[in-house]
């Protein structure tokens, strides 16, 4: 290559605080980016939250996929809290259908209720009686019924009585865990989204900085040894 070729090839070469300069609004522009995917992800999650205050489960399911297929196809950087310590995570950390939850349980406790609740039953008055101690109690500590003060009272009455085995393991098998209550999605550390290929061009400029200042470095090294 002729030494003028080899000059404008140089002159086409962005320098290093020319690249510094680039990086600068490619940064705002990823943390722009990661902060819209945030914000829909909460958006998400409140609908979901809306929706199990009401009783239509398939708008519940709807709502759940709808977050679920966002934080999949998404860089969700989320902040959660678990045992006072905050952390970041992907993800839109830990979500509770409260609502259904309860509707379940309480359903579950009316049937057993209606099942157990007549005096033809031997055990019936078993559970009524356990009732009439705990129901009181939640409704003066502010207890949900599927809480665990308000079934651990439930099954400490019910065991104090010498008939109660048919009842506690009719209760013990219909109340639903609470794990099938709760979600967790997890998102991608990089995702083919805007977030996620804006964070590639600025990991792009960033690799180049590195290698030209590299560069600049042995360059100035040799200059130095060799004179």
């Amino acid at each position: 290559m002729s030494g003028k070729g080899r000059q404008k090839l140089k002159r086409t070469h962005l320098k290093i605080w020319q690249l510094i300069i680039i990086l600068v609004p490619l940064m705002f522009i990823v943390a722009t980016l990661l902060r819209y995917d945030h914000l829909e992800m909460m958006r998400l999650k409140e609908a979901v939250a809306t929706a199990d205050k009401g009783d239509d489960s398939e708008e519940v399911a709807r709502r759940i996929g709808e977050l679920r297929d966002f934080t999949f196809s998404h860089i969700v950087v989320n902040v959660v809290e678990k045992n006072g310590v905050s952390k970041m995570t992907f993800g839109t950390g830990p979500i509770y259908l409260e609502g259904q939850y309860q509707r379940k349980v309480a359903t579950l406790i009316a049937e057993a209720e209606a099942t157990v609740g007549d005096d033809s039953n031997p055990n019936g008055n078993v559970f009524a009686e356990a009732m009439a101690v705990c129901k009181p109690q939640a409704i003066e500590h502010v207890w949900a019924w599927n809480s665990s003060e308000y079934i651990n009272c439930m099954t400490t009455e019910i065991n104090n009585h010498p008939t109660s085995d048919v009842i506690d393991d009719a209760i013990s098998v219909k109340i639903p865990s609470a794990g099938l209550y709760r979600y967790d999605f997890v998102s991608p550390v990089w995702a083919p989204c805007a977030s996620g290929w804006a964070i590639l061009v600025c990991l792009f400029v960033i690799v180049v900085i590195f290698i030209r200042f590299i560069r600049w470095i042995a360059i100035r090294i040799a200059i130095r040894i060799y004179g």
